[in-house]
């Protein structure tokens, strides 16, 4: 009985993490000299830092109950101000740090109405990914930013550190960093405090309000950098070019719940989920399988992910 438990246990903490492992065998099997090289897995984990970025910001958010459906808006707003301050000349430096800082500000208005006024935060950030996207139409006139972008912007974007892409290690010290502030600061025990129980946590004095607004000021921040990266690796942006991160983002999010913290966002977790999605587009992609069929599998991945939780919480009777 006691094995069978523990084996229960095992499965539940790491069942994620042996489906991406049998997975990894499986694309190897079938096309072992394209997917099971060391030239592929690093440029698997170029592929995946953009969403692994911007699923950390969509994890903050859930460790306080709450989404954030505005980020592939962000994204996208980052993006093309960053290309157009590029394009007008501005140091580079100021082209990657105000869209950011623009959208910490943003998010920080999604987070204060959201708090304020007790307005559901997927309304919110709903309505506002729609004012963002409109915006950002207007501000591109519906056009890709590609022309005269200076080679200095796409520097973080294309080159690599020892052979390993600038993103990866951008992608590696932003998730051991927010890593280590969920685990090890008062503010990460604070957000997984109040996604608990934000009542008790308000009772005993933790600012709910300030760290909601907070979590959901970092979410937006980090989404404008995934759209700046983004812009910066591709040399061009789009109005829309975040869009397609959306889904992505809360399917790593949601399948890092059933990673190592029963049922309860983390970074490791979400670091493991974009891995097994990225690395699953990766091995479809080298068999030649249609990109459609990508879309179908990351929302059976969701579905899935969210009923594993459920399960292993007991909430099925």
């Amino acid at each position: 009985m006691n094995r069978n438990r523990k084996i229960s246990e095992l499965m539940r903490a790491y069942g994620t993490v042996f489906a991406g492992i049998i997975i990894i065998i499986a694309f190897s099997i079938l096309s072992f000299d394209a997917f099971f090289t060391f030239g592929n897995f690093i440029n698997i984990t170029r592929q995946i830092s953009l969403l692994v970025i911007i699923a950390l910001g969509a994890t903050l958010v859930m460790s306080v109950e709450e989404f954030d459906l505005s980020v592939g808006a962000m994204a996208s707003l980052g993006g093309v101000i960053a290309a157009k301050m590029a394009v007008a000349g501005m140091p580079i430096v100021l082209c990657f740090a105000l869209p950011v800082a623009l959208c910490f500000l943003i998010g920080l208005l999604n987070g204060w109405i959201v708090t304020k006024f007790r307005v559901l935060s997927f309304i919110t950030t709903l309505a506002m990914s729609t004012v963002i996207g409109g915006f950002t139409f207007w501000f591109t006139g519906g056009a890709t930013v590609f022309e005269n972008i200076p080679k200095s912007f796409t520097f973080v974007g294309t080159k690599s550190l020892l052979s390993i892409p600038l993103l990866s290690v951008i992608m590696i010290l932003l998730t051991v960093l927010f890593w280590f502030t969920m685990r090890h600061t008062a503010f990460g025990r604070k957000l997984y405090a109040i996604g608990g129980n934000e009542a008790a946590s308000q009772v005993s004095g933790i600012n709910v309000t300030l760290h909601k607004n907070v979590a959901f000021a970092l979410c937006a921040a980090l989404a404008a950098l995934t759209g700046v990266l983004m812009a910066s690796r591709l040399g061009s942006a789009h109005p829309t070019g975040g869009d397609g991160l959306f889904l992505q983002a809360y399917a790593a999010a949601f399948l890092g719940r059933t990673v190592f913290k029963e049922g309860v966002p983390n970074i490791w977790g979400t670091f493991v989920g974009a891995a097994i999605l990225g690395i699953l587009a990766n091995g479809l992609t080298i068999m030649q399988v249609p990109t459609f069929m990508q879309d179908l599998l990351t929302g059976c991945i969701i579905i899935l992910a969210v009923v594993v939780q459920k399960i292993g919480r007991g909430d099925l009777k």
